[in-house]
């Protein structure tokens, strides 16, 4: 079982989406089978084996996630956060003003799958690994 705690220390190394790849080898191997972040207030919700699960804490601040979802735009606000162009606040920002609502990784498929306010799937990107 892992510590929201150790999730946190794992995650304060991150400074830009670039930072992503070693991130998720980082809580896999702590034991995280899958999260879900939701942009509203970052609230993530972490799975582990045997139905361990925990839940972060969302920001105070609550974002206005836009009904209409426009892909194209979050898909290049996308690349440039992955590029390390923005950081992780105006990330969550662009996710709102697109149109998307959370996001899932699946670590065994090492995808994270980009959700709509429908719950459809705006896009899947497989993870590079390290």
């Amino acid at each position: 079982m892992f510590t929201l705690q150790q999730i946190h220390e794992a995650h304060s190394k991150v400074k830009s989406g670039a930072d992503f790849p070693q991130y998720m080898q980082d809580i896999i191997d702590l034991g995280v089978t899958s999260f879900e972040t939701f942009v509203s207030d970052n609230h993530t919700d972490y799975k582990g084996e045997n139905d361990f699960s925990i839940s972060s804490d969302g920001f105070s601040e609550i974002l206005t996630i836009m009904d209409e979802c426009n892909a194209e735009q979050f898909k290049s606000d996308l690349k440039a956060h992955q590029q390390g162009q923005t950081d992780y606040p105006t990330f969550l920002n662009d996710c709102a003003k697109s149109g998307i609502e959370k996001w899932e990784v699946i670590m065994s498929e090492m995808t994270c799958t980009y959700f709509d306010t429908k719950g459809e799937a705006v896009l899947v990107e497989k993870i590079p690994t390290v």
